[in-house]
């Protein structure tokens, strides 16, 4: 007879150990390529356009930041979820992204700010999550494919029609000539904006009631970017993405912010681009940023393209061509301004020290200030906080 501790033979085994747990989520590119790991947040499926992040802070920032509509975001940190979410660190009401992907599950928040479980905050509002991929693998892939096409199902079941789904992936249109700024826009009446800058144990200052006024026009604006005009001492109000240059100038601004948000500029472009037009006739300081600068940049005659991935991180050098200094910068953005389309009174300014590409723009005997790269950060370096108080120098002057 055998030893009591002895372990039964193999044979003898009910069922055999199997380290590989059941996909409960999948996501299936254009090309029928197929990424298999755990759901998290909200069961369902949602198509978009595959994106890779590279910031190793900030995620609830990046899933709330409207430039992310109709994008499904891979996260090359691994670490997602442990810091948690909060209602203070939301850059718009809710977020605007597809879905998200990410290397190692979600682990229950521990910072001292966590309000609520990253994973519950997801399913809350909608969005498809998956866990377990290897997302360097998948980063790869997107490079490879400039940005594909893809859908994102979560199913606790594990059952997926991969046949169907990658038939969605590829006859989803894909960003280019989409307009999306409406639909994440500012909705009705010109609102004011309320917040200034945060600080430890204080949380939002209040937002100054006199000082210069600005108007921004908010094609999909982060909070950040409010926070900042009113920490550098403007009084802001927020307009809807359609409303017209006689709008604008009934509110009486001092300057004019033009927003990053989501889509093809070209396509934003339809009713945006006359209204900016009409602004940078009237001699109307305006400050473009992200979205916002390549409709001005637009407006002034140039072209933008779609770019193979994007900018999506927080570690973007920028160099400025007239003092050689260089910035560390976020950036989010899937087109870029052509340099060639540029007319002759418009120069760049600054540039990626990734790629080349346009990071600046000035127009000549213009208040113009204009730059691809996200000032307010939000997760990311805060290097070029003070390009708000040279708009703000700019207005005043």
């Amino acid at each position: 007879m055998p030893h009591a501790d002895t372990p039964e033979p193999r044979s003898r085994l009910a069922k055999p150990f199997d380290p590989t747990p059941l996909a409960t989520a999948v996501l299936v590119l254009a090309d029928g390529t197929v990424f298999r790991g755990q759901g998290c947040g909200a069961e369902g499926v949602a198509v978009g356009e595959v994106c890779f992040n590279t910031a190793m802070t900030g995620y609830q920032e990046i899933l709330t930041d409207p430039s992310y509509a109709g994008q499904i975001i891979t996260f090359t940190f691994p670490h997602i979820g442990n810091v948690g979410v909060n209602p203070e660190d939301m850059e718009a009401e809710r977020p605007a992204a597809r879905g998200f992907v990410l290397r190692e599950p979600v682990t229950g928040p521990s910072n001292w700010r966590a309000a609520q479980d990253f994973d519950a905050w997801a399913r809350g509002h909608g969005l498809v999550g998956l866990s377990g991929v290897d997302t360097r693998a998948l980063t790869r892939a997107v490079r490879r494919g400039a940005a594909p096409t893809g859908v994102i199902a979560h199913n606790p079941d594990g059952a997926f029609d991969l046949a169907d789904l990658q038939a969605q992936a590829a006859a989803w249109p894909g960003l280019a000539g989409m307009d999306l700024a409406q639909a994440v826009s500012t909705p009705g009446e010109p609102r004011p904006w309320g917040q200034g800058a945060w600080s430890v144990a204080k949380g939002y200052a209040a937002a100054p009631e006199s000082g210069p006024h600005i108007v921004v026009v908010d094609y999909g604006t982060k909070h950040n970017i409010l926070r900042n005009l009113a920490r550098a001492g403007a009084r802001v109000t927020v307009v809807p993405a359609d409303t017209t240059a006689e709008a604008i100038a009934a509110l009486k601004p001092d300057g004019v912010v033009l927003s990053n948000g989501p889509g093809d500029p070209a396509a934003t472009a339809h009713y945006a681009v006359p209204t900016i037009r009409a602004l940078i006739h009237t001699g109307m300081p305006l400050y473009g940023i992200c979205l916002g600068h390549q409709l001005l940049s637009l407006a002034l005659g140039g072209k933008t393209v779609k770019m193979a991935q994007g900018h999506r991180g927080a570690n973007h050098p920028v160099k400025d061509l007239a003092t050689g200094r260089v910035d560390i910068t976020s950036m989010n953005h899937g087109f870029a301004v052509d340099p060639d389309s540029l007319p002759a009174d418009v120069k760049v300014t600054q540039v990626s020290l990734f790629d080349g590409s346009v990071c600046a723009i000035e127009a000549e005997g213009r208040k113009i200030l204009s730059v691809q790269q996200h000032p307010e950060a939000s997760p990311g370096p805060q290097d070029s906080f003070a390009l708000f108080d040279r708009f703000l120098a700019m207005v005043k002057s």
